[in-house]
């Protein structure tokens, strides 16, 4: 089955420090793809290379079968890729309701009316990102992704520091899109809310990744539990 986008034997360094050496992940239409690693691993780098934020020193990223040269985010966004960064997707000049128009300026049609409903954020249109929670925030930058449509969803620690109800919410929403066809790369450390939403599991660790096969199959993973799970996490 071929990849809807992926990015192949990735390199990255800063300055002196090597960040990625080989490292490759490939997210399927309809599938949750959850990667994992200890912060610093390189997680975010290798996201943010496939987008075109940093240049790779070798490997290759593509999209639906076919290599991208340079990758660029606003022409990638074209083809239908949507990114949820860590932090601060939401313009803090424009409200809510604002983000939703500039989005259907940007696209055309969009499930706005199906977003709002589905990530509860109806009281929170008129809103300025300042005035949001950490969970409404995430809630709202959701909605924007639900309302794409998009082909691919690539999030970073969607769920780090939001409350459980937040997390259930977007959680369903990622669900949802993966229903819809979207396929979804995830990072983040959240093991339960993670192993419980993923198709597929990834371990990044020494600068390259290890594709582990389903959650069933990461929870045996001897390696995997002992360095990155714990000894006690339940199999």
């Amino acid at each position: 089955m071929t990849a809807v986008f992926e990015a192949d034997s990735i390199g990255c360094a800063f300055g002196d420090r090597r960040v990625l050496t080989a490292a490759s992940i490939a997210v399927h239409a309809g599938s949750i793809t959850v990667l994992f690693g200890r912060n610093g691993c390189g997680k975010s780098t290798l996201l943010r290379a496939m987008l075109g934020y940093v240049t790779p020193e070798w490997g290759a990223c593509r999209l639906h079968g076919r290599v991208i040269r340079r990758p660029r985010l606003h022409r990638l966004a074209r083809a239908g890729v949507f990114f949820v960064p860590e932090r601060e997707l939401l313009a803090r000049n424009r409200t809510v309701r604002a983000h939703f128009i500039a989005l259907r300026r940007a696209f055309g049609e969009t499930r706005e009316e199906d977003a709002i409903a589905r990530l509860h954020i109806g009281d929170l249109l008129d809103r300025y990102p300042h005035q949001l929670s950490g969970g409404e925030r995430r809630r709202a930058e959701f909605a924007l992704a639900f309302a794409r449509t998009p082909i691919c969803l690539l999030a970073d620690e969607p769920f780090q520091g939001i409350a459980p109800r937040d997390a259930e919410v977007i959680a369903t929403a990622l669900r949802e899109m993966a229903q819809n066809r979207c396929a979804i790369l995830v990072t983040g450390h959240e093991v339960v809310t993670l192993l419980a939403l993923a198709a597929e599991i990834v371990w990044m660790v020494a600068g390259t990744t290890h594709r582990l096969g389903s959650p069933a199959d990461a929870a045996l993973h001897d390696q995997f539990r002992r360095e990155y799970l714990g000894p006690t996490a339940p199999r």
